[in-house]
C-alpha cells in the first residue's frame, strides 16, 4: 500500500510542481555555469548503489572537496543553492527516483558508500527497506550542516556522532512501518519546513 501511495504523491507532486521545477532550474543555470540538476552515488535497499537526483545547490565540482556541507556559509554552496536548501527544494528532483523506485517518500535517507561501509551489522538493517525523501532523522537533523559547522572535524563528528544518531531514528520507522507512521512523517516534514 505505500508503494501505491509513493507512485500517487510523486507523480502528483510533478505534474504540481511543474512551474517550480522550471523557475528552480533557470535561477540556477542564470547564477552558475553547469546543469540545473546534480546526480550522486548513493546506497539503496539491498546495498544496491543508485543515482540520487537533487537541484545543484553548489559551484560544478564542489563535491570533490568534500563530501559533507559545513556551516551555514560554506563557500562551495551559490546563492539559489543557499534558498532551495533551507526549504528542502533541492530534494524535489527525488521523485524521478520515488517513481522510478530506487527510494519511498517516507525512509532512510541514503547514503554514501563512504559511510555505509563503516556500518555496524546492526546498522546495516537500514539498507534492508527502501531509502526515502524524509525521516524522523532528516526532520531532527534539519540543522546538521551548522552542527557540522561547529565541530573542530566534521567528517569524525559526522560518523561518531550524527550517523549514529540518524541510524537510531531510521530504525523508530523501520521497527513501525506502517500506513500511519508514513502519514505521520510526512506530516512532520512539512511542520517543519513551514516552522
Amino acid at each position: 500500500m505505500i508503494r501505491f501511495f509513493d507512485i500517487l504523491f510523486s507523480l502528483l507532486g510533478l505534474f504540481f510542481l511543474f512551474p517550480v521545477f522550471l523557475l528552480l532550474y533557470l535561477a540556477i543555470r542564470l547564477e552558475s555555469k553547469g546543469s540545473g540538476f546534480y546526480k550522486q552515488l548513493r546506497v539503496g535497499r539491498g546495498s544496491r548503489d543508485f543515482y540520487v537526483y537533487k537541484f545543484r545547490s553548489m559551484r560544478v565540482g564542489a563535491d570533490k572537496r568534500g563530501l559533507i556541507t559545513v556551516g551555514g556559509r560554506d563557500p562551495r554552496i551559490t546563492r539559489i543553492g543557499y534558498f532551495i536548501r533551507k526549504y528542502k527544494l533541492d530534494e524535489l528532483p527525488q521523485l524521478f527516483n520515488v517513481l522510478k523506485g530506487d527510494m519511498s517518500i517516507v525512509g532512510p535517507r541514503p547514503e554514501v558508500r563512504k559511510y555505509v561501509d563503516l556500518y555496524t551489522e546492526e546498522q546495516q538493517r537500514v539498507l534492508s527497506v527502501r531509502p526515502g525523501i524524509t525521516d524522523y532523522a532528516s526532520i531532527e537533523y534539519v540543522d546538521e550542516n551548522l552542527i557540522l559547522g561547529k565541530a573542530e572535524e566534521p567528517d569524525k563528528a559526522y560518523v561518531e556522532l550524527i550517523m549514529p544518531d540518524k541510524i537510531r531514528y531510521n530504525m523508530k520507522y523501520i521497527n513501525n512501518q506502517s500506513l500511519k507512521e508514513y502519514f505521520k512523517i510526512i506530516f512532520l516534514t512539512f511542520w517543519s519546513i513551514i516552522r
